[in-house]
């Protein structure tokens, strides 16, 4: 049975949203090099189109980190499922999210890549669920889009693993 799918966000929304989020990066970036820490496998969607948009030397990394499995809700539990391939130390170091609702992951994360000692890091995502929020000091630093507490897919947001390819950002009408 096929889901329906509402879209929330076209793709021309999300392009210019990118555009508009990558000129403030570069300008607060101008001068610097910027290490992306980009979150698989949502994040990837973001990142590429991201860092296609920006100025400054770009070196890139990846994390996968889990706390969904196949459901809409997550665990709680923070597991990292592939860990980074370089050093982070005296890097300015951004993370590169798809999706924050309740922060855990991030909160997590974040305590761990400190432990690294990068210059600075700071925190991308492509949408925020702020109303969803548990750890409140999760600050993200750049949110293309505040959405509501809808379950959404595209754009490398996934519903057990189907839709991540979609070109814009839709709901799934469970």
């Amino acid at each position: 049975m096929e889901d329906k799918i509402r879209v929330l966000l076209s793709e021309e929304e999300v392009n210019q949203r990118i555009s508009e989020v990558a000129e403030k990066i570069n300008k607060d970036y101008a001068g610097k090099a910027i290490h992306l820490i980009c979150i698989l496998k949502g994040g990837v969607f973001f990142t590429c189109e991201l860092a296609k948009r920006l100025t400054m030397p770009v070196s890139l990394d990846f994390m996968s980190v889990s706390s969904y499995g196949d459901d809409t809700k997550s665990s709680g539990v923070v597991r990292i499922v592939k860990d980074l391939d370089e050093s982070l130390k005296g890097k300015d170091v951004m993370i590169v999210e798809d999706i924050i609702d309740s922060g855990r992951t991030l909160s997590y994360l974040i305590e761990v890549l400190k432990q690294r000692e990068p210059a600075s890091i700071r925190l991308c995502t492509l949408l925020d669920k702020p109303e969803r929020r548990v750890k409140k000091q999760v600050k993200v630093d750049y949110t293309c889009f505040q959405i509501p507490d809808e379950f959404v897919v595209g754009y490398g947001l996934d519903y057990a693993q189907k839709y991540r390819n979609l070109p814009f950002i839709g709901v799934v009408e469970l």
